[in-house]
């Protein structure tokens, strides 16, 4: 997974839903979008497969803040309002569970394949 300076990160995560198109779809270095919301205090989709490469906007649609932040610390979208959005690439193959900071019961997992 890469990780970003804090001014990398700031950014990247002005970045609108619209840049990804429609999730799921190649990009033109040909690695794929998808997109993770944040709603209703769930991470959807909760399980999410992608390709090593892969770029994963999380947007938040709820009122309340969140985040996605690792289990193991190795990313962390910091506090997401309403409408904001972060984007991470996955660069290393892995299972990556992650949660939400401020409200410790949202889980979910996204799996990377070489």
């Amino acid at each position: 997974m890469t990780h970003l300076s804090r001014r990398q990160f700031l950014a990247t995560a002005t970045l609108g839903a619209a840049a990804f198109g429609i999730a799921g779809a190649a990009s033109a270095d040909g690695h794929a979008n998808h997109v993770v919301e944040i709603k209703g205090f769930a991470f959807a989709p909760g399980d999410l497969t992608i390709q090593a490469g892969d770029k994963v906007a999380f947007v938040n649609a709820d009122r309340a803040p969140h985040t996605a932040t690792a289990d193991n610390g190795s990313f962390d979208t910091g506090r997401l309002g309403q409408g904001q959005e972060a984007v991470l690439t996955f660069t290393q193959p892995g299972v990556y569970t992650y949660f939400c900071a401020v409200h410790p019961a949202m889980k979910a997992t996204i799996t990377v394949t070489g």
